[in-house]
Parts: C-alpha cells; sequence; structure tokens
C-alpha cells in the first residue's frame, strides 16, 4: 500500500491480484482518506450537546438506533457518532438523522438569527 498526502486528504493506492479462471490480473484501488475537522475544545460541548439531544430525541420516540440508522440510509456507528457530537460525520447525515425523527425543520434555525452578519451589513449601508 502506498500513500500519497497533503493537507487536505491523503490518498491510499491498493494493489489487489486475483486469479480469475486462467489469468491473474492485478488493479489499483484508490480510497480517499479525508481530512479530521479540528474543532477547538471550547467548542466541542456544544457538538456533543447536539448530539446527546439527537439521542435523547430518538429515545423519546422509542426508535432504536439500528431503527434510525436504516431509515436515514447511515452504518449503525455512523449514528453513535452523530449521537457523540463528533464533528467528522457529513453534515448530510446529520440531516438525515433529523429527518428520521421529524426535526428536519431545525437544520433552518442554523445562522438564521446572524445579529452579528447584520449589524455589520448596516454599517456598511451609511
Amino acid at each position: 500500500m502506498d500513500r500519497i498526502s497533503n493537507n487536505r486528504f491523503s490518498l491510499f493506492l491498493y494493489n489487489v491480484c486475483y486469479f480469475n479462471h486462467k489469468y491473474y490480473s492485478c488493479v489499483n484501488y484508490k480510497t480517499f482518506a479525508m481530512k479530521k475537522q479540528a474543532v477547538l475544545p471550547q467548542y466541542h460541548s456544544l457538538l456533543e450537546q447536539m448530539g446527546e439531544n439527537i439521542k435523547l430525541a430518538r429515545k423519546r420516540r422509542k426508535l432504536t438506533a439500528v431503527q434510525v440508522a436504516e431509515r436515514a440510509g447511515i452504518a449503525r456507528s455512523t449514528l453513535y457518532l452523530i449521537e457523540k457530537g463528533e464533528a467528522s460525520v457529513a453534515m448530510g447525515a446529520y440531516f438525515n438523522v433529523l429527518r428520521v425523527l421529524g426535526l428536519q425543520d431545525d437544520f433552518l434555525k442554523l445562522a438564521a438569527d446572524d445579529i452579528f452578519g447584520r449589524k455589520l451589513q448596516d454599517l456598511d449601508l451609511l
């Protein structure tokens, strides 16, 4: 296995060889390992609280982790990471879990009340 990396991602090259009837063939496979998201420790507790809220919402609805994962189209291990508030999970996976729980409209609340941005915009208008 060879590895090529830079700041944004790592590329793993696998050479897989197999015997097919009378022929011996080799194939190169490429997989990407994305860079882990860095979240400052002071903000990590926000993600943990969001994950805990999602877990409580699931339990209030009496849904098992397996049921939610299947309905959201994700692996059970991904749901576990979401409920822990892991930053490396894709936002789409978070959205699908919220959709299964009927909380998809909560996504619209993200950055909805941008007080600081509105003040900057107002200053620019003067």
